[in-house]
């Protein structure tokens, strides 16, 4: 399990590369919902996620014989981006196995920083199982998307940072996909501020950790349909459930529509482009499906890389799925 000591630690390891990305207000979101907001908006990270803070710990924490011979990883397009710039910064190959229905600007920037991509299809293997064969086949270090503590303690320094730069929440408000943000975020923040409350929040079509946080046993869920492709994961892994269960208050699911809605909200009125999996967090008060009023609400927006030609198309009726 990881501590909020290797959290710690994680901050000064990356400090040199990661941005202290921006917390953001808007005296429009406070007045609609009679509450504070503080918006972590870790779509100002480099590589445009919240994943480069995991990826960039993992990579420091490597010898440097599994640097040079390079490492491989599996995901569709956030940690894939930022496992490859930190390859890059730390002249790393990086070997990336990605579904060949994940999102064209995030197949292209995966390949700008040097990511050697594979593309598999979903209906005939499994991204785990081909890329472990892929690892043994070429000696390489797999790096999981958030199946580590190395990437757990890394994603946790975002709200570490959050809590140290707004000070006291009364709840804390997360994107939710396999779990590794959930996971660090809950641990700072139990850590920082007991009494704050945690929610995960995930696609409704993609629930299988709201179920499995109801049943006590991890669920799955295979291949949602769902515009937030950053939470298409089957399932939280053992380590991260672990960590759910014991610090997360509840788990939320809400609508693709209402994460249409968010991305519309931060780019009129914020300003800040925003991918639909990180507008997860604030459609969860959007939806009403936590009571927000007179709080102090954390929102970490897990990152902002989308095709600007499929927000368009959200914004005009369309699926978005293409």
């Amino acid at each position: 399990m990881v501590q909020f000591s290797d959290i710690e630690d994680a901050a000064r390891r990356i400090a040199p590369y990661a941005h202290q990305t921006p917390v953001l207000a808007s005296s429009q979101l406070n007045a609609k919902f009679d509450a504070q907001f503080f918006v972590k908006a870790e779509s100002f990270q480099r590589s445009g996620s919240f994943k480069f803070r995991g990826a960039m710990n993992a990579m420091l924490q490597l010898t440097e014989d599994q640097r040079r011979n390079g490492v491989l990883t599996y995901s569709s397009g956030n940690h894939a981006q930022a496992l490859a710039l930190a390859g890059k910064l730390l002249g790393s190959p990086v070997v990336v196995v990605m579904p060949n229905d994940a999102p064209a600007v995030k197949r292209a920037a995966t390949e700008g920083y040097g990511g050697e991509v594979i593309l598999y299809d979903r209906d005939e293997t499994t991204r785990e199982a081909l890329g472990s064969r892929l690892a043994e086949e070429r000696g390489l270090t797999l790096v999981p998307p958030y199946d580590h503590p190395h990437i757990i303690a890394g994603a946790g320094t975002a709200v570490r940072e959050l809590i140290l730069e707004s000070g006291e929440l009364d709840m804390l408000l997360v994107c939710l996909g396999g779990g590794g943000l959930l996971s660090g975020s809950a641990v700072s923040a139990k850590t920082l501020l007991p009494a704050c409350q945690v929610i995960g929040v995930e696609p409704e079509a993609g629930d299988d950790i709201a179920r499995s946080f109801r049943s006590g046993k991890i669920e799955t869920v295979k291949d949602p349909i769902t515009i937030a492709d950053g939470a298409r994961t089957p399932s939280a892994s053992a380590l991260t459930f672990a960590h759910i269960q014991a610090h997360v208050d509840d788990v939320v699911t809400v609508a693709d529509s209402t994460l249409v809605e968010c991305t519309k909200f931060y780019a009129e009125r914020m300003k800040v482009l925003v991918e639909p999996t990180g507008c997860l967090s604030l459609a969860a008060a959007w939806e009403g499906k936590v009571d927000v009023r007179g709080k102090r609400v954390g929102v970490v927006v897990s990152g902002g890389n989308v095709d600007l030609s499929r927000l368009a198309s959200l914004w005009t009726g369309g699926s978005g799925l293409d």
